[in-house]
């Protein structure tokens, strides 16, 4: 007679967001561009810009949740592109 076969249980890990929501419009747009020591955070909807320091080893979380607190701490936008074509 046959043994009865386990069933395989498959660990699903999750991953990071590399697309964030953006504290100004609301909207999922906000993309990180890591370089060296600086990274770029740019909403692609609105046009809300920064650009933050960041050591080697953070990840784009750390720096999302950066850009949230300056937001957050200044009670207005960083810079935005569209108010600077504006004028």
């Amino acid at each position: 007679m046959g043994r009865r076969r386990r069933r395989v249980i498959k660990v699903v890990k999750k991953k990071l967001p590399t697309v964030f929501v953006c504290p100004g419009c609301g909207e999922e747009a906000v993309k990180i561009v890591k370089e060296a020591t600086r990274s770029i955070v740019h909403c692609g909807a609105c046009g809300l810009k920064d650009e933050l320091e960041a050591a080697g080893s953070a990840q784009p979380v750390d720096i999302y949740c950066k850009f949230t607190d300056k937001f957050y701490a200044t009670g207005k936008p960083v810079s935005s592109e569209s108010e600077t074509t504006a004028h």
